[in-house]
């Protein structure tokens, strides 16, 4: 391999990652909307209908949330493996500014939304809903402004948003688990050790870990643990080839697996995700309903909380020194980001499902939030990056 491909490689590997989220969010923007006519069409009994059919014991809604999700949480793990490992976030001075505003964006808007709730101890389980930011949904508001924002801010909302999928593959685990039953998650713990052997002893074939993790997604479906945790646990397990001579190898497993699958993930199953969960039928609400703790608890953790918590956490980082702001950005750009992490859709809309269930009241004023958060933080974010001056224009 040349020099000029050692070069280009890690740069060419993330500007395609970009380009597949961008348009997959671009994608779910459109099922989104077309969730929401056919909520409120006289086509919603249908919609409700099919969603609920029985497939092998499971309603079709629950294989998509369960099932298809799986693979989404399994593109998650890949990705928080290879930054850590091999990308933006192997270094610890590159995961202090998006580690330390990810947290900030987390803490705050949950602190915003139990400020809201605390009186009421059911609608206090939807904390965490507010608490992750959609990259798909983010990078495709960024595919409409081209040019016009900078590369290293590109990378940063990426970093950040992926930080924040880790948190809340963490937070499912812990306060999202109702019940465990020790037979099932023991046979996953062993399918996991098996997959880790198998990486130990440099197995490179995909299809080991592909046919040992469908196993283990079966036994932690019947654990009490979400199933979808179980496509971050066989990510981490997948080999990642890294030496002097090809870091972040594109013929390594993960990288074989993760390049396979993202496709699929974001043009088909993450948008197939929000067609079935972002469908909320308009006719039972009234103004006060969504004026209540939860949406407006949801709404204002995402549009308010997370600009506020990242912003202001960017901003005091590079003012004590401790870290810089991004490359070739100025404050208005960051400011304008930091908006467009208030888009919660993908994440927020399942953890509403696991904080409230599937088909509640509570779940249909979540995801009333939800869509008003993210869309106020996409059309905010949006203005904001589209007006602001050029960092040869302003440097502050």
């Amino acid at each position: 391999m040349s020099t000029i491909e050692f070069i280009r490689r890690p740069s060419s590997m993330m500007r395609a990652f970009l380009q597949t989220e961008a348009a997959g969010g671009i994608i779910l923007m459109a099922a989104a909307a077309a969730a929401m006519i056919v909520a409120n069409s006289p086509f919603s009994l249908d919609y409700r209908e099919t969603l609920h059919l029985k497939l092998g014991g499971l309603s079709l809604l629950h294989w998509i949330n369960d099932g298809l999700m799986a693979l989404f949480f399994l593109i998650v793990g890949l990705e928080i493996k290879r930054e850590v490992v091999d990308g933006q976030l192997s270094r610890w001075s590159d995961r202090i500014l998006p580690g330390v505003a990810a947290a900030a964006g987390v803490a705050l808007p949950a602190l915003i939304y139990v400020s809201l709730n605390q009186s009421d101890p059911a609608g206090l389980r939807g904390w965490a809903i507010p608490a992750a930011t959609d990259i798909a949904f983010a990078l495709g508001i960024l595919a409409l402004l081209g040019s016009r924002v900078p590369t290293s801010l590109k990378i940063f909302l990426t970093a950040v948003a992926i930080i924040d999928d880790l948190i809340a593959v963490l937070i499912i685990a812990i306060f999202y688990t109702a019940q465990l039953y020790l037979l099932p998650l023991a046979g996953a713990g062993i399918g996991l050790v098996v997959l880790a052997l198998c990486n130990r002893r440099g197995v490179t074939a995909l299809w080991p870990y592909l046919l040992v993790g469908i196993a283990v997604w079966l036994c932690v479906l019947q654990s009490g643990i979400h199933a979808t945790l179980a496509g971050v646990a066989v990510a981490l397990t997948i080999p990642m080839t890294r030496t002097p001579a090809a870091p972040d190898d594109t013929q390594s497993p993960l990288a074989r697996l993760e390049h396979g699958l993202h496709p699929w993930v974001a043009y088909a199953i993450v948008p197939i995700f929000g067609f079935a969960n972002a469908g909320v039928p308009l006719a039972g609400f009234t103004v006060a309903d969504a004026l209540s703790p939860v949406p407006l608890g949801v709404a204002l953790g995402l549009f308010i909380g997370k600009q506020v918590g990242i912003f202001s956490t960017v901003w005091l980082l590079a003012r004590l020194g401790w870290s810089q702001r991004p490359r070739d950005a100025n404050w208005y750009q960051v400011y304008g980001i930091a908006l467009l992490c208030g888009i919660g859709f993908t994440m927020s809309l399942f953890i509403g499902s696991l904080a409230f269930g599937e088909g509640s009241h509570q779940n249909d004023a979540a995801k009333l939030g939800v869509l008003a958060g993210s869309i106020a933080s996409a059309i905010i974010g949006f203005i904001v990056l589209r007006i602001a001056p050029s960092t040869t224009a302003f440097r502050p």
